[in-house]
This record gives C-alpha cells, sequence and structure tokens, in this order.
C-alpha cells in the first residue's frame, strides 16, 4: 500500500498548493464562492476549492500508487458522495437534511463496502468490551455524521477546522505508529502534509491578513469522514493497543462544541441545525481573543486532552474513568456556555491573564440568524 517518505509527503503539500492556484479562476468562473455578509465577516468572495484541492491531492496518488483493498474501496465511495453534495451545496445551498442523508450514505459505504465499523467500544462500565452487534452498522452512522458535522460546525473561522483537522490527523498517526499499522501510518501522514499545504493559504499569519481559500462543505465533510474512517481502524482491530474511548479525545473541542450546541438548541426548542453565534470561537472573539490566537488556543486544547487521554491509558485508568471525564467535560461547557455573557467573560478574563493584563477588544455582539448552520 502506502510507502510515504519525507519526499512523498513534500509532494503532498507541494500538489495541494498547485491546485489551489489552479482551481482558483475555476472557482470565481463557476461561482465556487463565499460572499461576505450575514454572519460571515470575509472582506471579499473567497474560493471555497480548499477540500477540493486537499481531495485531489490525497485521493489520485492513493488510485496511483497503492491496491485498493476494500478498506479504501468503501472510502473511497463515501468520499466520492460528500465531495459531490458538498460541492452542490456551496453552489446552491442545499438543505440540510439532504447533508445529512448524504453523510449517512458515507457511513454505510464505509461499513457495507470497506467493511469498517464500530462493533465494540470497550469496556466502558467496567465489564468486558460492549459488542454491538446489530446497533453496529447505525451507530458508525452516527459516529460518522456526528464526527463529520463537528469539523463541519467549527469551520467559522479562518485557519480553525483546518488547524482541528491536523491535530486529529497527527494525533491518529502517534496512534497508528504506536500500533505498529504502517500503512495507515503512510496514508493519514500525506493526508496530514496535504491539510498542511491548504492552511498556508487559510491560516492568518503576519504575512498572511485574511484566509485567500476556504475548505467549503466538501472538503470539511471529506476531513471529517477520514478522521471518522481511521479512528474505526484504529480501534476496532483487536490486535491494535488502541481503546474506542480514546477517539473522542483526539478531536475533543470541535466534538463537545457540537454535542453542546445540538443539545442547547433541542432544549430551546430550535432545529440543531440553526445557524447562530454561540460556537466557542465566536464567544472567545468577543472575549478579545484574535482569530489567530483562538485557532493556536484550541489547536493547544485539543493536542493537550488527546495527549492527556493517552498517557492515562497508558497509566491504566479504568476505561470507565474515560466516559465519565468526558460527559463532565461536556456538562462543564454545556452549564457555562449557556449563559452567552458569562462564558464571553470566561474567556476575557482568560485573554487578559494570557496577555499580561492588556484589555479585550471584544468582537461585535452575537446576531443569531435563522439560517441553516454550515460552519461559516
Amino acid at each position: 500500500m502506502w510507502k510515504t517518505t519525507g519526499l512523498e509527503l513534500l509532494a503532498a503539500f507541494s500538489a495541494v498548493v498547485a491546485l489551489i492556484y489552479l482551481l482558483d479562476p475555476l472557482a470565481r468562473r463557476v461561482g465556487l464562492l463565499d460572499h461576505p455578509g450575514g454572519r460571515k465577516d470575509h472582506a471579499a468572495p473567497t474560493p471555497v476549492t480548499g477540500g477540493i484541492a486537499i481531495a485531489l491531492g490525497t485521493i489520485i496518488p492513493a488510485l496511483l500508487l497503492t491496491h485498493m483493498t476494500p478498506q479504501l474501496q468503501g472510502l473511497g465511495v463515501a468520499a466520492l458522495i460528500l465531495l459531490v453534495t458538498g460541492v452542490i451545496d456551496d453552489l446552491v445551498d442545499l438543505r440540510w437534511q439532504i447533508r445529512i442523508l448524504a453523510q449517512a450514505a458515507a457511513g454505510l459505504a464505509i461499513a457495507l463496502i470497506g467493511h469498517v465499523q464500530v462493533e465494540q467500544i470497550g469496556p466502558i462500565f467496567g465489564l468486558g468490551p460492549l459488542a454491538l452487534g446489530s446497533l453496529s452498522i447505525p451507530f458508525t452512522v452516527l459516529a460518522t455524521v456526528g464526527l463529520i458535522n463537528a469539523l463541519n460546525m467549527c469551520d467559522g473561522l479562518d485557519g480553525l477546522a483546518g488547524s482541528m483537522a491536523l491535530c486529529a490527523l497527527l494525533m491518529l498517526i502517534a496512534a497508528s505508529v504506536y500500533a505498529g499499522n504502517r500503512d495507515l501510518t503512510y496514508g493519514l501522514t500525506l493526508i496530514a502534509g496535504a491539510v498542511a499545504g491548504f492552511l498556508a493559504f487559510n491560516l492568518r499569519t503576519p504575512w498572511r491578513k485574511r484566509a485567500s481559500v476556504f475548505l467549503g462543505n466538501s472538503g470539511s465533510a471529506y476531513l471529517g469522514l477520514v478522521i471518522a474512517w481511521a479512528a474505526f481502524r484504529l480501534t476496532q482491530n483487536p490486535v491494535y493497543p488502541v481503546t474506542p474511548v480514546l477517539a473522542p479525545f483526539l478531536i475533543a473541542p470541535p466534538l463537545i462544541d457540537c454535542l453542546t450546541l445540538i443539545g442547547r438548541r433541542i432544549v430551546h426548542g430550535r432545529s440543531p441545525f440553526a445557524a447562530d453565534r454561540t460556537h466557542v470561537h465566536h464567544m472567545m472573539l468577543e472575549g478579545g481573543f484574535t482569530p489567530t490566537g483562538v485557532v493556536l488556543t484550541l489547536s493547544a486544547i485539543s493536542l493537550t486532552a488527546g495527549l492527556a487521554a493517552a498517557l492515562a491509558l497508558l497509566a491504566d485508568v479504568p476505561i470507565p474513568v474515560f466516559l465519565v471525564a468526558f460527559l463532565a467535560l461536556g456538562a462543564g461547557w454545556f452549564a457555562l456556555s449557556e449563559r452567552h455573557a458569562r462564558a464571553v467573560a470566561v474567556f476575557a478574563a482568560i485573554h487578559r491573564l494570557v496577555t499580561g493584563g492588556r484589555p479585550a477588544k471584544p468582537a461585535p455582539a452575537a446576531d443569531p440568524v435563522e439560517t441553516p448552520d454550515t460552519g461559516a
């Protein structure tokens, strides 16, 4: 299968950079652009072809350099479903129900075609591994849809979704190295290089004040799918020393934020996909963090959560503790974010602490709008 070297990693990075340049005029010609307005504060229409570039930069080498196993065939079919649906969505703004159906179809593809599915979730109740039996495929579809939407919902700030995906990929690479799965290590390393190439255009830096390309719905869905597929591959093979309870901690900030938002919207009688400005990154901006500060802080939290969970596993911490810890984190964030002003005040205090007491410059107040939450 994949035999990736440092040179090929650089090639993946370079291929995505080249593809972003090549796709720019096409995006402007056919209207694959994200226009300013509403909750979107970018200054000019921006191409949403970053995800297409990442997909082409990773799928083409897979077709040319690998033997197409059933696992990769299932991933390929799932990716095609999401990429086509995502491009259409970026062009005409599909209803959220159609997007969910496409995501569910992708989950079915990796399970039924690739035979990559969640069959057991470990001894989370202190007993033996809990086998899902007939619930295996529904659980796989639900987990796939959840991870895709978690990444999609955090795609509302330059560099954030790409950085969250890169953090998850780096931790999955470390887990696959620990598990001895060389093929998965090589494949994920290639994808990580592609994401890094995208971030060169999407992350704000001193020499790039604004993102010049966005992931698009196709990109966030593709990366969410890859992360879910890789997590299933690592945690469901009985010969690998990677337990399923580790997976949620590899992408904890966007996953907890997504679950909390959906829960809060349901509690308040709203659609779970109705958009507002109550994502964690919105509150951090209102608390005085810069966009780059938000990305760096959440990336650090993501890596810290994953590392802490991995070290706890190595220390033989009882598996039920992980479930309790994740639920406690979710409940804590739900309680804090239930009062918007209180959450913003906490982030403002953290900002003052980090910056040595400099006063925060709050972003404009939240302005909820009733449009589907596509993460932007």
